[in-house]
């Protein structure tokens, strides 16, 4: 029987079907092995796995109680939550995976502080101001938030990636949370500038069209030195792991290092918008 291939950066739910499906081949099942520990036919595994049928909570569920993840971070049913909520955009969670592994990230980010350096309460504040737009609701805020933790705890491990992050000023000057809130985000950029495994600069304002970037831009270099590069609009993200597409975005990241300010130049513009939080 030919065996169909699966494109898990197409949506959310194609990445919990290809998961599902490298997971149980992992165990040497087949789709009627799964089934019959879920209670489920096989032609419904099939179909999830092949995203011609949505998960459910009580799948995520009887695959969680099949497969051993019960409770645990690689859980489906945490996967399907994220997927009910719409946290996750097209090629995001392949995103997280790489991020994960990554030797060395390159962030760029405009408006808001990147989300590897958000605080807990900034976060908050920000799913916070989502939900009272109507954009998402409380549950997919309290989602989201656990996520983005969940996210920067995977960066401490034995060892942890070089993270370099070029913050466009609006980063700073756009108060989220009230006058606390940012007091305890510009520590903590402060205090992630001092650490050896961090660089943080900012891109000011004054060097206008001179900035590579419009968009925020995420680049991974994997421990293989190949380069993945993700990159969102307001309604859909993308990943692209094609080396000839990724060099010119590395290329344009190296160029806005060169325009940005220099580390300890970056720390003093963060220490005086600091001062001037009313």
């Amino acid at each position: 029987m030919n065996k169909n291939e699966l494109n898990p950066d197409a949506s959310p739910e194609a990445a919990y079907g290809a998961r599902l499906r490298s997971l149980r081949e992992a165990r040497g099942w087949t789709q009627e092995d799964l089934a019959g520990r879920t209670d489920y036919s096989s032609v419904h595994v099939s179909a999830v796995e092949n995203g011609r049928k949505p998960p459910t909570l009580r799948f995520s569920k009887g695959v969680d109680a099949a497969l051993g993840l019960v409770g645990t971070d690689a859980s489906f049913e945490r996967e399907y939550r994220q997927i009910k909520h719409g946290n996750l955009l097209e090629g995001f969670p392949e995103y997280v995976k790489y991020e994960g592994k990554a030797a060395e990230i390159r962030l760029f980010e405009i408006g808001l502080v990147p989300g590897l350096l958000q605080t807990p309460e900034y976060a908050r504040a920000v799913a916070d101001g989502d939900v009272q737009r109507g954009a998402i609701t409380p549950e997919q805020a309290e989602e989201r938030v656990s996520f983005l933790a969940r996210r920067q705890a995977a960066l401490v491990r034995s060892r942890s990636p070089m993270v370099l992050v070029v913050m466009d000023e609006s980063c700073l000057r756009h108060a989220v949370g009230g006058t606390e809130v940012m007091e305890a985000q510009f520590r903590r950029l402060i205090e992630v500038a001092s650490l050896p495994n961090w660089v943080l600069q900012v891109s000011p304002f004054e060097i206008g069209a001179r900035r590579s970037f419009n968009l925020p831009m995420n680049l991974l270099t994997m421990s293989d030195l190949s380069v993945v590069a993700y990159a969102e609009s307001q309604l859909r993200g993308h990943l692209e792991r094609d080396t000839a597409a990724v060099l010119p975005l590395l290329t344009a990241y190296h160029q806005l290092q060169a325009e940005a300010l220099p580390q300890a130049a970056s720390v003093d513009v963060i220490n005086e918008v600091r001062k001037g939080t009313p």
